[in-house]
């Protein structure tokens, strides 16, 4: 029997209600790992070339991975993936929490969504049973309220619910999926490609998770995680969440400010991760077995509105998007626009970028009160931010307007608009700056769903702190400290690999502040040792980086035969103009310095000069089989 997996993919038609089980092979979980290369995987069998994201023939995988549920921290991670309606390329997005343990006892290693249900469903599972039930009675409904009423419904308050919220059923196309009512597959539009399908929520309750090859070896690499908590690069997330980085992101200049005006922000104070901890954090969280509790729950209110700690509390990409990226330094504010997000199901990047662009606009008179309904759309004005915030979730007034996304947007009201969009592939920049990470802006270029900052390591771990983390750098080979600023053919070796392993990281689906190759709690020889107790495989760092690349491959092919190329690996024409303050004062990323490092970075990753995988790239990592998917 298989050891760490159950070897099963439970195939849904939503269209006709009916399910079927395939189990595909232990070549197959061992080839793909589970995460996002299995999700690929079947994007890309499955979904005939040019489908519509938000029609019946997108298909919708959600996968664990073949650690998923061990008793180990960061392994408890589902990735969704669907063609993204906001990119129209692949569309990925990974979450935490309790459900993916649990659907892991529940029996399944994925489910794989396809058709289209003719009215609102949820899919519940039980040990190994599913069935399909009406979910007409959840429609409309946030997701605090859907999980309590499924739960209800169930009898079992130990269910687990994974759930597109009101503006995944409105399509916004940004919408995420929400887990626990606070843990989300935030990025590329899934949740809208769930509430397409009028798929409502999945629910699992599972009493036996698989057995794993060895416990002995297992527990103690879990003792040491415990032990070296404190002494690891992750334990400021224990103490202040991901916020702990946000003040150091303001002191070398790279925390965007009024939509990448600047990369500094005179009320970053406000929205550090210590003054959350001072002041409303309730308590630190955790995802199932994870030691390192990097979650925040906050309790406070907002202008009579009650945040409540069901609904968690906000990241640093929320704190930087719906703050200094609109300007705004009211913490409160912040921690109810995104228990606003997560209520109805809003990715917090994309909804704070929009509105940070949408107040650009408003400020350079691109756009007015007779456009915006009256509100008041300038940088500083948290009211406006909360108030456009539920206008997204909601589809009402200009929020629906900005639903459709900043690129879309962008383009519907013209040319001096585009200049102001800060988007890849439709996709809104996350929250750390190129300008001052450079190998970060290659990155942001070629990545295949669009601009993600945890697609690879960033600078600093190869620059100033290289000492600090030599020796895990090494296993990569990776071995000679860059200078800052730098994007030498070196810095984009690194560049490569680490995304390689990154998009191991997301297949193998473990958290990626857990494992990683610099200031993670293990690194990634312990990240082999991990996977050999769990599943009994003789596995290397050599294989497990070829996941990583079949990955990056499978999504490239994708993307390939949708019709992306070179010229969509571009940065946003505002990067190019220089930032105005702080220590990032004048910098720039010019168009002419990306493409010399998309040269190099195509020639190492064995494709041609437009992006392409060739067909000897295909045959080496054993999918040749995307050859013919993409016409070589």
């Amino acid at each position: 029997m298989p050891y760490g997996y159950t070897g099963k993919v439970l195939h849904v038609d939503l269209t006709t209600g009916k399910m079927e089980v395939e189990e595909p092979g232990e070549g197959f979980f061992r080839k793909y790992m589970g995460g996002s290369a299995l999700g690929s995987y079947y994007a890309l069998k499955l979904m005939p070339a040019g489908t519509d994201a938000l029609g019946p023939d997108n298909v919708l995988v959600l996968s664990l991975g073949v650690t998923t549920g061990a008793a180990i921290s960061g392994q408890s991670r589902v990735t969704a993936t669907a063609k993204s309606p906001l990119t129209g390329a692949i569309g990925d997005a990974q979450a935490g929490g309790f459900w993916p343990a649990e659907a892991k006892g529940a029996g399944y290693d994925a489910l794989v969504f396809t058709g289209k249900a003719e009215k609102p469903v949820y899919l519940w599972i039980s040990d190994g049973q599913a069935e399909l039930r009406d979910a007409s009675h959840l429609w409309g409904k946030v997701t605090g309220e859907v999980d309590a009423a499924i739960k209800q419904e169930l009898g079992d308050e130990k269910v687990q619910v994974l759930q597109c919220g009101p503006a995944g059923e409105k399509q916004v196309r940004y919408a995420c999926i929400i887990n626990m009512s606070n843990r989300a597959n935030g990025r590329t539009g899934m949740g809208a490609v769930m509430g397409s399908k009028n798929l409502k929520a999945v629910a699992v309750r599972g009493h036996k998770r698989p057995e794993v090859a060895d416990r002995k070896a297992l527990a103690a690499l879990a003792r040491w995680g415990a032990q070296n908590l404190e002494d690891s690069g992750v334990y400021g997330m224990t103490l202040n969440g991901t916020a702990d980085v946000l003040g150091y992101q303001n002191e070398v200049g790279g925390l965007p400010t009024r939509n990448w005006e600047s990369g500094s922000f005179e009320g970053y104070e406000a929205l550090t991760g210590e003054v959350m901890t001072d002041t409303i954090l309730k308590e630190g969280d955790t995802c199932y077995a994870c030691v390192v509790r990097c979650k925040r729950v906050v309790e406070t209110e907002w202008q009579g509105h009650k945040v409540e700690p069901l609904y968690g509390g906000p990241e640093y990409e929320t704190l930087a998007t719906l703050g200094s990226y609109c300007g705004v330094s009211d913490l409160d504010a912040v921690a109810y626009a995104n228990q606003l997000c997560n209520m109805y199901g809003l990715d917090t990047i994309s909804a704070g970028a929009t509105v940070a662009f949408a107040m650009d606009c408003f400020e350079q008179g691109l756009i007015g009160l007779e456009d915006t309904g009256g509100v008041d759309l300038r940088f500083g004005n948290a009211e406006a931010m909360v108030q456009m915030v539920e206008q997204i979730a909601q589809r009402e007034g200009f929020g629906n307007v900005l639903a459709e996304g900043t690129g879309r947007v962008a383009r519907r009201l013209g040319p001096e608009a585009e200049k102001l969009a800060v988007v890849v592939k439709n996709h809104d920049l996350p929250a750390h700056m190129p300008e001052v990470k450079r190998s970060l802006g290659l990155i942001y270029a070629v990545n295949p769903f669009g601009a993600d900052h945890q697609s690879s390591e960033h600078d600093p771990a190869y620059e100033g702190d290289f000492d600090g983390y030599r020796e895990r750098l090494a296993q990569l080979d990776l071995l000679e400290q860059q200078p800052e600023f730098s994007l030498s053919p070196e810095k984009i070796r690194f560049a490569l690999y680490t995304e390689q392993f990154y998009s191991l990281l997301d297949s193998i689906n473990v958290c990626q502040f857990v494992y990683g190759p610099a200031w993670h709690l293990y690194g990634p020889n312990q990240l082999v040792e991990m996977a050999r107790a769990v599943t009994g495989w003789d596995l290397s760092l050599w294989e497990l980086m070829k996941v990583g690349e079949r990955r990056l491959n499978l999504m490239r092919a994708f993307n390939t035969r949708e019709g992306f190329g070179r010229e969509d690996d571009v940065l946003p024409p505002k990067l190019a103009k220089p930032r105005k303050g702080g220590p990032s004062e004048g910098m720039t990323f010019e168009p002419e310095e990306l493409e010399r490092a998309k040269d190099i970075y195509y020639g190492m990753c064995g494709w041609d000069q437009q992006g392409v995988p060739t067909r000897a790239k295909l045959e080496e990592l054993s999918i040749d089989w995307v050859a013919e998917a993409i016409g070589l």
